[in-house]
C-alpha cells in the first residue's frame, strides 16, 4: 500500500507538470530530499525516479516553459565547472567503481543546481521551491521531534528516521545541520510568505516545526547539531533591536532546558572537552591530517572516495569523570570517511575543486549580504526580499558551519539552496532593470507660431 500510495502521489504531479512544466521541477525536489523509493518496499526500488523526474523537469522547461528575459547566474557557470570538474576527476579517480557509484548521484544533483535558477522567473516560484524543501525536510524532522519526545532520543546513530538507513538526509549530524538551517526560512514565510494566509494557524505551525527542528539535535545527539544551533542563536542577533534582552533570553533557555534533556545527549555533548578521549573525534583528526599530505602528492585529487585508500594511526587519550587522566593509547585503522566537506572536495577533487566549491560558498554568502542590504526599506514593495536574502544567507552559514564536521559538500538540499539564492538574485536582476528601464520617445516639435 505505502509504494502503490508513492506511486500515485508522483502520477499526480508528473500529468500537472506537463500542464504546468514548474510542477516537474518541485516533484524531483520532493524526490531528492526524501528519496521516497527509500520508504517502499518493492516497486519504487526498481525504478530509477531521480533521474526520470530530473530529465522531465528539464525537458518540460525546455518545451513549455516561458524563458523571457533568462538569465544565467555566474554561480550556475561555476557549478557546471565543477560538475566537468568532477567527471574529468571520476576518469582517474584511485577507486573508479567506488568513484561511479558516487558521481551517478553528484552530477544530478549539480546539475539540477545549475539549471534550477532558469526556472524561478517569480516570487511565487521562489516560494514554492523553498515550501517544497522545507516541507519535505520536515518529513523526516517532525518524525525525530515526535519520536524525541516520546522516547528522549535514540543516541547518536540511533534515532530511526522512517528508515533504517544512516546517510543522506537520514544521517543524524545531516539532518540536524539541515534542520537548524531551515529555521530562518521557517520564520520568514511567518512574517512575509503569500502561498497560505499568515494566520495563526500558519504561525502555530510554524512554531511547532521549528520546536521540532530544535529537538532534531537532542534526539540524535550530535554534537554539530548543537554548533549549529549557537551559531543561529548569534546570527541571529542582527534582526534583534534588545541584543541585551535576547541574550538573556537564550541563556535563561538554555538552562532551563538542561534538567529536560535526555542522558545520552548531555553524555555525549560533554565529549567535546575529552574530544582527544573520543574515538570518533581522534579519527576526524587523524583522516584530516592524511589528507593534507595526501593533497601535497596529488593536488588534483584522487577522486570521489579517495579516502578509500587512507591508513591512519593516532593516540587515543583515556578520560575519567569528564577529564583527561593522561594515559594514551595507538589506534590503527584504514578507509575511514573525511567527517568534513571541506577535507572531503580536497582528498577528492584537490586544490583546484576545493576553490570552486569554496567560491560558489562564499559568493553566496557575499551576494545575499548585498540583498539583504539593498532591500531593507520596510517601505520599498520589494521588502519581502532584504529578509528573505538574510534568512537564506543565515541558513548557507550554518551549513558550512555543519559541513566542517560532516562530509556534505555535495548533499542536494544545499545545492537547491544556492539555486534558490541564484534564483532570487536573477529576479531581482530583472526587477531593478524594469525599474531603470525608460524606453525612448519621440519629443513632439512645437510649431512655429503663425504670422
Amino acid at each position: 500500500m505505502r509504494d502503490l500510495a508513492f506511486i500515485a502521489f508522483l502520477l499526480a504531479f508528473f500529468g500537472m507538470g506537463f500542464r504546468r512544466p514548474f510542477l516537474l521541477v518541485l516533484v524531483y525536489v520532493y524526490i531528492d530530499i526524501v528519496s521516497p523509493q527509500r520508504l517502499t518496499y518493492l516497486l519504487l526500488n526498481t525504478i530509477p525516479i531521480s533521474l526520470i523526474a530530473v530529465a522531465l523537469a528539464v525537458g518540460g522547461w525546455v518545451l513549455a516553459d516561458d524563458k523571457r528575459d533568462t538569465r544565467v547566474g555566474a554561480r550556475s557557470i561555476l557549478i557546471v565547472v565543477l560538475m566537468l570538474y568532477c567527471w574529468a576527476t571520476t576518469l582517474a579517480a584511485d577507486f573508479p567503481v567506488e568513484a561511479l557509484e558516487k558521481w551517478d548521484w553528484v552530477w544530478k544533483a549539480l546539475i539540477f543546481a545549475a539549471f534550477l535558477p532558469l526556472t524561478l522567473r517569480t516570487r511565487l516560484r521562489i516560494e514554492a521551491l523553498l515550501v517544497f524543501m522545507v516541507l519535505s525536510a520536515s518529513s523526516i524532522i517532525i518524525v525525530g521531534g515526535i519520536k524525541t519526545i516520546a522516547s528522549g532520543g535514540g543516541g547518536y546513530g540511533q534515532l530511526n528516521l522512517m528508515v533504517d538507513n544512516n546517510s543522506g538526509l537520514y544521517e543524524g549530524s545531516t539532518i540536524s545541520t539541515v534542520a537548524i538551517a531551515i529555521i530562518p526560512v521557517i520564520f520568514w514565510f511567518m512574517g512575509y510568505g503569500t502561498i497560505f494566509k499568515r494566520d495563526w494557524r500558519l504561525k502555530g505551525f510554524c512554531l511547532a516545526l521549528v520546536f521540532a527542528c530544535l529537538l532534531i539535535p537532542v534526539g540524535t545527539s550530535t554534537r554539530t547539531g548543537l554548533l549549529c544551533i549557537g551559531l543561529l542563536a548569534l546570527l541571529s542577533l542582527r534582526a534583534v533591536k534588545r541584543k541585551g534582552l535576547y541574550l538573556a533570553a537564550i541563556a535563561a533557555l538554555g538552562v532551563a532546558a538542561v534538567p529536560f534533556l535526555p542522558s545520552t545527549f548531555t553524555n555525549r555533548m560533554n565529549t567535546i572537552k575529552t574530544y582527544q578521549a573520543d574515538e570518533s573525534a581522534s579519527t576526524r583528526l587523524a583522516v584530516w591530517k592524511w589528507t593534507i599530505d595526501y593533497a601535497k602528492d596529488h593536488p588534483f585529487g584522487g577522486g570521489f572516495n579517495a579516502f578509500l585508500g587512507n591508513r591512519i594511526r593516532y593516540d587515543l587519550k583515556t578520560a575519567e569523570g569528564g577529564a583527561i587522566t593522561g594515559g594514551s593509547k595507538v589506534e590503527v585503522d584504514k578507509a575511514r570517511a573525511y567527517h568534513s566537506a571541506y577535507f572531503e572536495m580536497l582528498g577528492e577533487q584537490g586544490y583546484p575543486g576545493l576553490a570552486l566549491w569554496l567560491a560558489i560558498n562564499l559568493i553566496g554568502i557575499v551576494r545575499m549580504e548585498v540583498l539583504r542590504r539593498r532591500y531593507r526599506d520596510p517601505d520599498d514593495e520589494l521588502a519581502w526580499a532584504g529578509p528573505l536574502a538574510a534568512a537564506l544567507q543565515s541558513a548557507h552559514i550554518v551549513y558550512l558551519l555543519g559541513a566542517t564536521f560532516i562530509a556534505i559538500a555535495f548533499q542536494p538540499f544545499i545545492y537547491m539552496l544556492i539555486g534558490a539564492q541564484i534564483g532570487l538574485d536573477t529576479y531581482l536582476g530583472r526587477k531593478r532593470s524594469e525599474q531603470t528601464f525608460r524606453p525612448m520617445r519621440r519629443v513632439p516639435q512645437s510649431r512655429p507660431a503663425p504670422l
